[in-house]
């Protein structure tokens, strides 16, 4: 019986691996790292090579930048699907390194559902989200008290990060980058500008993390978050 192993590694940040996803990384017979038919090296597989060797880490292709055509992209996951199969009939075990966590958002969730077969063991080991990152970094609290906090992804459209932002809590926005001028819109519109910070390669050399109230309308990195603190009163302990 064969397992697969689904890691989370961070957001980019190598510090922010977790000491049981090193251990699931350097554990396991090979380790899969998602790339884009472009071959650069992206966040998971940097992240990867600080903890292990490049001879164990084996580069898959997903179409993770295709956006519009459906038939390539199925394709894409269809041949990626086949090639993890294939490393799960000749090895023990097979680690998935995916950036954030492996179930919030992530390729893995998609793949363990393709691969899937009664023989084979699905774990994951939670990782570090860019929304806590971001969180970190800029000083942001997500969420106190009773507080509800609201995770969207951008590329569902800005209406519904309007709908999110017209709601109590906290609001983090993913994936918003290249709808930056339609968020500045829906956070001014709602009134939630003020205290909301975003940032992209967070823990990376060309890191940014800025106030919300700079948003243009030029496009950001894809991966941009964005942080919208719930309204509070600034009194103390005010929402336990």
């Amino acid at each position: 019986m064969s397992k697969l192993i689904g890691v989370g590694v961070g957001p980019g940040d190598p510090e922010l691996v977790t000491v049981k996803g090193v251990n699931a990384l350097r554990g396991a017979d090979v380790v899969v790292v998602p790339v884009m038919d472009t071959g650069e090296v992206g966040r998971a597989e940097a992240t990867v090579l600080h903890y292990v060797g490049a001879e164990k880490v084996v580069r898959v292709v997903f179409a993770l930048n295709e956006r519009s055509d459906r038939g390539r992209r199925e394709a894409a996951w269809d041949a990626a699907g086949v090639r993890v199969a294939e490393l799960l009939r000749t090895h023990d075990v097979v680690a998935f390194a995916t950036i954030g966590d492996p179930n919030v958002y992530s390729t893995f969730t998609y793949l363990a559902q393709t691969v899937a077969a009664p023989d084979l063991v699905v774990e994951t080991v939670p990782g570090i989200t860019a929304m806590q990152d971001l969180a970190a970094r800029s000083g942001a609290v997500l969420t106190e008290g009773t507080e509800p906090l609201t995770l969207v992804p951008v590329t569902a459209g800005a209406a519904v990060l309007k709908e999110a932002l017209e709601g109590p809590g906290t609001v983090v926005a993913y994936k918003f980058g290249r709808l930056a001028g339609e968020v500045a819109t829906a956070l001014r519109e709602t009134g939630r500008t003020e205290d909301a910070v975003w940032g992209s390669a967070l823990g990376l050399e060309e890191e940014s993390i800025r106030p919300a109230s700079e948003l243009g309308e030029e496009s950001l990195p894809y991966l941009s978050t964005l942080i919208a603190p719930a309204r509070r009163d600034g009194r103390r302990g005010g929402k336990l």
